[in-house]
């Protein structure tokens, strides 16, 4: 049970190409948003679609996998773990980020 602690498994659409930075170690990271969509009758009976945006970032093996294939509008199914991280701008604002962490990423769908 202690894998299951910090699980994400998102399925959804790339809301953009994915950004592949090169680190001076020769690491990659990819880094792109995923859309997933939920829709439901509101009280009047109307459909109604709520649509969530997901951070995710990926490293080695799996950027480079990204990389090579997915881009914007491509569906994906992605299992990772939730991470939260802060900075500050040069302003001296400090932001929060929650993304995804994946470690596996699923190509769905057909060209």
């Amino acid at each position: 049970m202690s894998t299951l602690r910090n699980k994400v498994q998102l399925i959804g659409n790339l809301g953009n190409n994915p950004e592949i930075i090169t680190l001076d170690s020769g690491k990659k990271l990819a880094k792109f948003s995923i859309a997933t969509n939920e829709s439901y009758k509101n009280a009047s009976g109307e459909k109604v679609t709520d649509t969530q945006w997901h951070n995710v970032v990926a490293w080695n093996k799996t950027a480079e996998i990204i990389e090579r294939y997915l881009e914007k509008g491509n569906e994906v199914a992605i299992e990772g773990k939730l991470t939260s991280r802060s900075y500050e701008t040069k302003e001296g604002e400090k932001k929060y980020i929650t993304e995804v962490v994946a470690n596996e990423v699923l190509m769905l769908g057909g060209k």
